[in-house]
């Protein structure tokens, strides 16, 4: 494989790119979707977050029990001359000055089993990992990262140090490989991580998981973790996230924006920056239905919202997402007509939501 070849090229009659080409390490090498934080379909600032979800950047799910209330937003905060534009940022706006033994926040990132064969973990030629990106807070100190086998419940935990308050540093860590417990080969969440911000007594109490090991929630953090919700004054951002092959980190492999947005609508795409109309002859009390295909197939057929934009003769109506005839590929909405015309239309807009 050259370097210059495209993402059309690299895919298969599936539509999926062979391990084959990930393995060879030219393109597509960095498993992280997004992980230079440019793609942010849902918003770009979300306040008042006290649960776990997927706010802003797409792809990164931020995770709060009890610890405290947050801001995310899509930063231009970025390390100079590095290539970034965009960062991923959370502020405490709230704070937990003591977090109960349950109580957690972290960022984390899940991951397609069959996108992660070529590692071949559960081997004995299972493949080593290297993390690295860009972090910057004013709360120094010790932080945990954890990578963990969902399909084998095992976990492996690393520490690194913001050194210096607000000031951007590069950081890398190399998770050696696993020789117990292979990944599926499905789409469903096999592999995910976690930068843990603070964490309670259930999760710090134990000793620190090293080395790979079944997962025990007593030994997933580090007794030293940082609580970054112990002050408003308290911020965290994080840009520039690869993990790769390999016990050495490369450059961050930017792609372009088209091809990163597909691969990111892969697993949530917006309609609000377009208007999705039907249009035609109507009568009174019928149920009329729209059909609009995705720009990329989903992971798995997604939950769809719709929200009822307007229309003639159709205003008033109940406007439904016709869940039944959903598919990876297209969604469909009804509504149901209030009046009887020669001509009427409605219009909406909507979103499919197919994240791990």
């Amino acid at each position: 494989m050259t370097k210059n070849r495209n993402l059309a090229d690299l895919l298969n009659a599936d539509g999926q790119i062979d391990n084959a080409d990930i393995a060879g390490g030219v393109n597509f090498k960095n498993i992280i979707i997004n992980g230079d934080m440019s793609i942010a379909q849902r918003s770009t600032s979300v306040a008042s977050i006290t649960t776990t979800g997927y706010y802003t950047i797409d792809r990164m799910r931020f995770g709060v029990n009890n610890f405290g209330t947050f801001t995310q937003s899509q930063s231009t905060d970025v390390p100079t001359a590095q290539g970034f534009a965009k960062s991923f940022k959370v502020d405490c706006t709230t704070a937990d000055i003591s977090l109960g033994a349950a109580n957690y926040g972290f960022f984390n990132y899940n991951i397609e089993g069959q996108d992660l064969q070529y590692l071949k973990k559960g081997t004995a030629n299972a493949e080593s990992l290297t993390l690295s990106f860009w972090t910057k807070s004013n709360k120094t100190g010790t932080y945990t990262f954890e990578l963990d086998d969902n399909d084998n419940n095992r976990s492996i935990s690393k520490t690194y140090t913001v050194d210096s308050a607000n000031t951007w540093e590069k950081k890398t860590i190399t998770i050696e490989g696993d020789t117990t417990g292979t990944l599926d080969n499905d789409n469903n969440n096999s592999l995910r991580f976690y930068f843990w911000l603070g964490a309670g007594s259930n999760y710090t109490s134990g000793t620190l998981q090293t080395s790979w090991q079944s997962t025990t929630d007593a030994n997933r953090v580090s007794s030293s973790n940082v609580n970054l919700g112990d002050s408003t004054s308290n911020e965290w951002y994080i840009t520039g996230v690869q993990l790769e092959a390999g016990t050495t980190a490369s450059d961050f492999e930017f792609l372009p924006v088209d091809m990163n947005l597909a691969r990111c609508q892969r697993y949530f795409e917006n309609f609000d920056d377009r208007r999705l109309i039907w249009t035609g002859d109507v009568t009174s009390g019928e149920e009329y239905f729209h059909q609009t295909s995705f720009n990329t197939t989903k992971r798995a057929t997604p939950s769809v919202t719709v929200t009822f934009n307007g229309g003639n003769y159709f205003n008033g109506g109940t406007l439904t997402s016709a869940s039944t005839y959903n598919n990876t590929n297209v969604l469909n909405a009804s509504c149901t007509a209030n009046s009887t015309n020669a001509r009427g239309y409605f219009d909406y807009f909507a979103e499919a939501d197919s994240e791990l």
